[in-house]
Order: C-alpha cells, then sequence, then structure tokens
C-alpha cells in the first residue's frame, strides 16, 4: 500500500468538496457530538504519540490553516476592525460554530480579549483540567492575522474544560 510523504501543505478549501452533491440525502449538518468524537480521538492519539505540547502545536497549526481558507472563503473582505469583529461574530454564528465576543481591546498594544461561547471544542465537556482549543487558538490568529496583516500569538486563559463556562483568549501581536 502506497504511503503518502510530503512535507508541504496540499490543503485547499476545494478539498471539502460540493457536500449538496456528496450528501443528498444527510445534508451538510451533523451532530457536534461527532466533531468532537474524531476531535477527541484524534487528540488522544496525538498525545500518546507525541505528548501534549506538540499534539497541541499540530491542532494549532491545522487551527490556522483553517483559519487562512476560512478567511478567504467565508468572510467578507472589512475595512474597519469594528466592521471585522461583527463578520467573524456573524459567520461562527451562522455556521454554528460558536458566539463571538470582544471583551476588550487595547488599541495602542494592538491586542484583544475575546470569547467564543457554545464552542463546537468543549462546551458542555466534562471538567479536566485542560485548555482544550488549541485548533481555536490557530484559527484566531490566522484570522487576525489576514485582516490586520500582522503576526498574532493567541492563547486560550479560559476553557470548560478547566471549568470555566466560556473559552476566552488573549491576542497580542507577536
Amino acid at each position: 500500500m502506497f504511503k503518502e510523504q510530503r512535507t508541504d501543505s496540499h490543503f485547499a478549501w476545494n478539498m471539502l468538496g460540493d457536500i449538496g452533491t456528496g450528501r443528498p440525502n444527510l445534508g451538510p449538518s451533523m451532530p457536534v457530538a461527532v466533531y468532537r468524537l474524531m476531535q477527541f480521538t484524534l487528540r488522544d492519539l496525538l498525545v500518546q504519540e507525541f505528548g501534549a505540547a506538540r499534539a497541541d502545536g499540530i491542532f494549532q497549526e491545522a487551527g490556522r490553516r483553517a483559519g487562512d481558507q476560512y478567511f478567504d472563503h467565508v468572510m467578507k473582505p472589512q475595512t474597519s476592525l469594528d466592521g471585522f469583529f461583527a463578520e467573524i461574530q456573524r459567520t461562527l454564528k451562522d455556521l454554528s460554530i460558536g458566539v463571538f465576543r470582544v471583551e476588550s481591546t487595547d488599541p495602542a498594544k494592538g491586542s484583544f480579549v475575546v470569547t467564543v461561547a457554545e464552542d463546537l471544542d468543549c462546551s458542555g465537556i466534562p471538567v479536566c483540567e485542560e485548555q482544550i482549543c488549541a485548533y481555536d487558538e490557530g484559527f484566531l490568529a490566522a484570522v487576525f492575522e489576514r485582516q490586520t496583516g500582522r503576526r498574532y500569538r493567541v492563547k486560550e486563559v479560559d476553557c470548560w474544560g478547566s471549568g470555566d463556562r466560556t473559552c476566552r483568549f488573549t491576542i497580542d501581536p507577536v
């Protein structure tokens, strides 16, 4: 059996396919539990193979790649930061990804604190003393970078998995 070997990313938005054609009876939706089944079993395997830090790094990079594509194919270009915040809030809600809110901004530093409630990754999971949303860190970093042209470090500081009831992220320029 041929094993795919490569060092560069081949992911592109069109790889998601034509869901309407491919799922004429089931449609584009599925229960969040099915998404989490894939996410948590994949993360569990990656942690076993590479350790938690490397697994989270892989999820962050995957989130970055997804955020780049999301910005290009889902979001409408915005000329202002307020417009960008409204657009990310609208698109995340429309796609049932989560409820995005901006808690604070520091325009002088270019830093932000945002929350994502009811998110796909962890809302409602049992407390596990872990920050679960590494993928979201990468995703948010990419969409903020694409909007502003600056590089960002995103860190989850509160998570449902660690006992909070919303995921909170600090977003700081690198």
